[in-house]
């Protein structure tokens, strides 16, 4: 189970991961100094520390480490971690739009997969068109009539094969997640009508009819944030605004649901970009 901690560097909130695991520390007995020497400086750190590129912080430590070891390695790496933090930010404000081909990072629950399209060349006995989620890639396999279109053609098939999956992930997740969450909003009495839209600027949309809309682009995002959205959503069945008591409505269903937007928030320009 993920742990999560906290820290301040200057008037920054600084949110981070615990992961645990067990360590193994080898040790040369009776060996030369100079072999001594070598041992002592490949022995693993007790907490390593990683910033990834959808900002988040996670710090990886001995299932025996304390919180307060966890907390001091933190603050000793602060400001990397600040700078490091800014640096993925700033890259967010110029994103390129997609070209489809091998090597793009693509998003799924959060996580960054590598784009990896097999043509006709690599797989020759490929009939039919795929796309498969497999060991950080996610592959698309072109059948040996696709593969001999011209780039043009070829990059919109690819671009229509993951919009398709993506969708077709999102429609199961998202009826998933919205009937692991019906129960939080008490005054919902039916499971309302659930329907997906790609939208350029929105998350999400509730209808007057209280009937559910959601971007199937938000399966790129962690499941956290997918359930900020429909908890979002579900609220404006009681609150048609966004009035104090919406507010007030979706604290007490999420309280964290701040910090999960502003993560939402940070990732929407990637999460969007096709």
């Amino acid at each position: 189970m993920t742990e999560n901690g906290v820290f301040y560097y200057g008037q920054d909130k600084i949110d981070y991961e615990v992961v645990r695991k067990e360590v193994t520390y080898k040790e040369k007995i009776n060996q030369p100094e100079s072999d001594k020497l070598i041992a002592k400086k490949t022995k693993p750190r007790k907490v390593i520390i990683k910033v990834h590129p959808d900002q988040r912080v996670v710090a990886t430590a001995p299932v025996d480490a304390t919180d307060e070891m966890i907390y001091e390695a933190m603050m000793k790496r602060a400001r990397w971690i600040w700078q490091s933090l800014q640096d993925f930010a700033k890259q967010q404000d110029h994103v390129l739009p997609k070209r489809y081909v091998s090597g793009e990072t693509q998003f799924y629950l959060g996580r960054r997969y590598v784009l990896k399209v097999i043509t006709n060349a690599e797989a020759a006995d490929v009939i039919y068109n795929t796309v498969k989620l497999s060991r950080g890639k996610l592959k698309i396999e072109l059948s040996q009539s696709d593969s001999k279109l011209n780039i043009e053609e070829r990059t919109a098939i690819v671009k229509s094969l993951i919009d398709h999956w993506y969708k077709n992930k999102f429609r199961s997740i998202s009826r998933e997640r919205l009937e692991a969450l019906i129960h939080k909003a008490s005054w919902v009495k039916n499971s309302p009508s659930l329907r997906l839209m790609l939208m350029k600027k929105q998350w999400g949309s509730c209808s007057t009819k209280g009937n559910l809309i959601l971007n199937p682009h938000l399966v790129k995002a962690p499941k956290e944030c997918i359930d900020y959205v429909i908890l979002h959503e579900l609220c404006h069945i009681a609150e048609h605004n966004h009035s104090e008591k919406f507010w007030r409505l979706l604290t007490q269903v999420m309280p964290n649901w701040k910090e999960v937007k502003a993560r939402l928030d940070g990732m929407a320009e990637l999460y969007l970009n096709e």
